[in-house]
């Protein structure tokens, strides 16, 4: 599953001369979904959507809030061609889920997002329309994301999750304690290694 995240000061999506959806601050997302999908990249997708620190805090430090934080909006288009593969120049979707197992994919992912934030502030298109998408991109800030493959073996399938889950509690903290301790380890065990090299430097200038 493939999104592009854009950062808005507003968007709307129009069919025809209506209009049938629109958001102010918050993220336009543009959705699409592969023949591979399953819920799992359905859950990461909703997981990372809102929860992407795209947006500032109270005293102005930039990637500090999520748009849940700040009780922003979302606005979802589905997005077909983002599963394009290009033949030479002629863009191919076989890559894409066909619209009738789409569709139902798709507005269960909608409301699993209304379920984890307020059903009130997330919008969508009209899926399968001819849209006209309108979007004021706050920035510019888009980020592209990708679900990852999803492996067939359930252990496997833990073991990435959890190795996920670490990288985001951990990616603002700073070294960690074992890895400051290996590198003063490293030290200890050859406390002459630089300064050897250092004198056969000098002992090689001495007259």
């Amino acid at each position: 599953m493939r999104a592009v995240i854009q950062r808005v000061t507003k968007a709307s999506v129009t069919v025809g001369e209506e209009q049938v959806s629109s958001i102010g601050r918050g993220l336009c997302v543009l959705l699409g979904i592969s023949v591979d999908d399953t819920q799992k990249d359905a859950e990461y997708m909703v997981r990372k959507i809102l929860n992407l620190r795209l947006f500032e805090d109270e005293s102005g430090r930039s990637w500090s809030r999520s748009v849940m934080d700040g009780n922003l909006e979302v606005l979802c288009v589905s997005q077909f061609t983002l599963q394009c593969i290009l033949k030479g120049n002629k863009p191919d979707f076989h890559a894409a889920m066909p619209a009738e197992l789409a569709q139902p994919f798709y507005n269960s992912i909608l409301e699993d997002m209304r379920s984890a934030y307020k059903p009130e502030l997330v919008k969508d298109g009209k899926f399968g329309a001819k849209m006209q998408v309108h979007i004021q991109n706050d920035g510019p800030v888009t980020v592209e994301l990708t679900s990852p493959s999803s492996p067939t073996d359930p252990k496997q399938m833990a073991k990435q999750e959890k190795q996920q889950q670490r990288k985001e509690k951990t990616r603002a903290k700073g070294p960690t304690e074992s890895g400051r301790e290996k590198g003063s380890q490293r030290s200890r065990q050859d406390p002459s290694a630089s300064s050897g090299a250092e004198g056969d430097v000098s002992s090689e200038r001495e007259p």
